[in-house]
């Protein structure tokens, strides 16, 4: 593809992202990222068939993106805390920012059985950052600063405490303003 159909499609994925954030994923149409994006349907099509696949590009940028900086950082030796901690405060703005979150589209998009093929489930996503995790854990307990632990577990209670925060916050934050309405 070209550098202007690129760069086109990185601003198609931008402009979702924020309507994904807004409405979630089963809210929002090809017509919303047209209008959005100020693309006729063939010059979006041209690019996209769906907003799945839209979606799941942008799935995909981010838990790819994090398993490459963690790497990167491991390869050149940066301390196991130091990557956490870095890790962590990224995931404290995600659930603070949460008019910035897609947690509910991911939700929506993830249980909907008509979608969660093999080659496009949560189980992939999972194990993309679990692989992740995994390496930054063990790299830590090689070089001293984490104590043996099972890294499989640690990472299920540091993603599962972490996305029930995501939606609980979220869910919270909704009712508080319907209330207000």
């Amino acid at each position: 593809m070209s550098l202007r159909g690129d760069k086109t499609k990185q601003d198609i994925r931008e402009k979702a992202y924020q309507l994904f954030a807004e409405k979630g994923f089963k809210n929002v149409t090809m017509k919303d990222i047209c209008e959005l994006t100020g693309l006729s349907r063939g010059g979006l099509y041209r690019h996209y068939e769906s907003t799945e696949q839209i979606f799941l590009e942008i799935v995909n940028a981010f838990s790819n993106k994090q398993k490459s900086v963690v790497f990167t950082k491991i390869g050149q030796r940066i301390p196991a805390t130091t990557i956490l901690e870095e890790l962590l405060s990224r995931y404290a703005n995600e659930m603070i920012d949460y008019e910035n979150s897609i947690s509910l589209a991911i939700y929506e998009f993830y249980s909907n059985p008509a979608i969660s093929k093999e080659e496009n489930s949560v189980k992939k996503q999972y194990e993309i950052s679990k692989s992740t995790w995994i390496e930054l854990i063990n790299y830590g307990i090689g070089t001293k600063e984490f104590n043996s632990v099972n890294p499989e577990s640690i990472f299920n209670v540091i993603i599962f405490a972490y996305q029930g925060v995501r939606m609980y916050n979220f869910i919270y934050l909704l009712r508080k303003k319907m209330q207000r309405q």
